[in-house]
């Protein structure tokens, strides 16, 4: 590529955040260089396991020994990768971090990231998630309210197609919404009991899911949702959003996009006469060849961890702390959300009712505590919801019964009983010493320093987690269901795969790194839109956050532009 020419801007990744900050400035006009670090992923071409089924696979999905190793930070998550999807993870042998204390970093180096493996939930937040640092004195005030946003979730809904029921709720904005996918049987009793057993406002409805549902939507290129639940693969239907099904078409289409995959990004060049960023550095991760790329706006959308670690990198006379990071916020407030823990069930009854198809999706419950007076609990701040699914048991059940002959034919014939799983999702508070850092002695195979992770759960996720498995456990018991067992499996935080933080959103560059539109407070052309920018970390899934507030930035870049602010 030519190196001299000077694009209008620069967007770093092509995930959930990448995707459409390319799209809404191709849109406006602006000549765009697209910065993959990974490999190229054609929507279509290149989902090669997308029709497979288990037995296709030799070790019936499962990653060979071999393979582990390589592998072996991200199996953590346990549901991944298999074999079936293993090419849409890194390789932890190549791409290896510092964990000064457990971080459990998932990554996808691909074009479309993790939107290709994503788990689609999409919800809303509120007022109540954009206020809590202000009211309880953790992390720093949001400088901006659900109303500046509702119009930005408004219009990325409508494109992504996310399907879903308007429930009311004040901690859950109601949305533009396709028909929502059919709760089961089982779900439907537990709804049910929930509503007629507990007077503190809780409820259950379907996931909120960025599938198509509706035949007639024409969201262009895309295809409605097959319930085949393969979504992690790829979708060849477009029945799901992700970048490369959706947002990269559409700025491809407008031919204002130039996508460069394999282009590891380190550094964003300052130039001090202006008080702006000129471009970026890139190392070509086929040749190692150096190369710079100029633009007027640049906008960082790596993944949160990432695009902290390109800031860092970027080092001045006049910020030898990293880009924009006069008030040393840059890398501190690291969150996710609890994971991993939740309660089990088995529900007697209903033997004459299935389903039909896989449903991508499962149930919601949507936080309920800490939202008043009513629902205070001591001991703990914030909230959680769960996501769950009832299903029932397959062949599998019977294989460690001493069955044998014609019991045992007959048995691994007909689907058994009736279970039920859910998992919470908890508020991680946006604690400062909660950080990431360059390691000053460990690099990785381009010679760039390694992100060394310090941080952990505190008093109040340790007290929060107690509180999860207790309400779902006493939810379940009032359903009637039987054999609840509560679980807690080992965790670190990463492992909820909603990694945020780093370069967070604030009123001030005394406090923060990014303004409420999500520019770096001390180099206005530069923005930071996907994770990395988060002031607190609500409980709800953050990816439909990110694409309101990239899209909103988006068009608040286009606008600047057009105007002669960065030039």
């Amino acid at each position: 590529m030519n190196q001299e020419v000077e694009y209008d801007a620069i967007v770093v990744g092509t995930g959930i955040s990448g995707g459409w900050a390319a799209k809404e400035l191709t849109e406006n006009g602006l000549k765009t260089l697209v910065l993959e670090r990974g490999r190229m992923v054609k929507h279509l071409q290149d989902y090669p396991t997308a029709n497979d089924d288990t037995w296709d696979y030799p070790l019936k999905g499962e990653l060979s020994a071999e393979d582990k190793k390589k592998y072996h930070k991200q199996l953590r998550v346990q549901w991944a990768p298999k074999e079936d999807v293993k090419h849409f993870f890194v390789n932890d042998l190549e791409h290896p971090y510092v964990e000064t204390k457990r971080f459990d970093w998932i990554r996808g180096y691909q074009v479309g990231g993790r939107s290709l493996t994503w788990g689609r939930q999409s919800y809303r937040w509120s007022d109540i998630d954009f206020e809590a640092n202000r009211k309880d004195g953790y992390g720093v005030d949001w400088p901006v309210r659900y109303k500046d946003i509702a119009p930005w979730y408004n219009k990325v809904e409508e494109y992504i197609g996310v399907s879903g029921e308007n429930l009311g709720l004040k901690q859950l904005p109601d949305g533009k919404f396709q028909p929502p996918m059919d709760l089961n049987c089982v779900e439907q009793e537990l709804q049910k009991s929930i509503s007629e057993k507990f007077d503190d406002g809780r409820v259950m409805t379907i996931g909120r899911v960025a599938h198509i549902t509706d035949p007639d939507a024409g969201i262009e290129g895309r295809g409605v949702c097959q319930h085949r639940n393969r979504c992690w693969r790829g979708c060849p239907f477009g029945g799901y959003f992700s970048s490369n099904s959706s947002t990269l078409p559409a700025a491809e289409r407008t031919g204002n996009m130039t996508l460069r995959p394999h282009s590891i990004v380190y550094e964003v060049m300052y130039d001090d006469t202006t008080k702006k960023a000129i471009g970026v550095k890139v190392i070509d991760a086929e040749t190692n060849e150096k190369l710079e790329f100029r633009a007027k706006v640049i906008f960082l959308c790596a993944s949160a961890m990432a695009s902290v670690g390109i800031l860092m990198q970027s080092k001045s006379a006049r910020f030898p702390n990293g880009l924009g990071n006069d008030s040393d916020a840059l890398g501190r407030g690291i969150m996710d959300h609890h994971y991993k823990l939740g309660a089990s069930a088995k529900v007697a009854g209903h033997l004459d009712k299935y389903y039909k198809g896989r449903r991508a999706n499962g149930f919601y419950i949507p936080r309920f505590v800490n939202l008043d007076e009513k629902t205070k609990r001591e001991g703990y701040l914030r909230g959680f919801g769960y996501q769950g699914t009832a299903s029932r048991e397959d062949w599998s059940a019977s294989v460690a019964e001493l069955g044998y002959g014609a019991t045992l034919k007959e048995a691994v014939l007909k689907p058994g009983q009736w279970q039920i799983g859910v998992t919470g999702f908890g508020e991680f508070l946006p604690y400062d010493d909660n950080r990431v850092t360059l390691s000053p002695t460990e690099k990785d195979k381009w010679g760039l320093p390694q992100l060394a992770f310090d941080v952990e759960f505190k008093e109040n996720e340790y007290r929060m987690r107690e509180d999860i498995k207790k309400e779902i456990v006493d939810m379940f018991k009032a359903a009637g269901f039987v054999d609840v067992q509560p679980y807690e499996e080992e965790t670190g935080p990463g492992l909820g795969i909603h990694e945020m933080g780093g370069a967070r959103m604030g009123h001030s560059a005394k406090t923060s790194i990014v303004n409420k539109h999500n520019q770096l407070h001390l180099v206005p052309n530069v923005y930071v839109t996907d994770g990395a920018f988060m002031s607190s970390s609500s409980c709800v899934n953050p990816s439909l956050t990110y694409m309101a507030f990239t899209a909103r930035a988006a068009n608040h870049a286009a606008k600047e532009f057009k105007a002669g602010s960065y030039s």
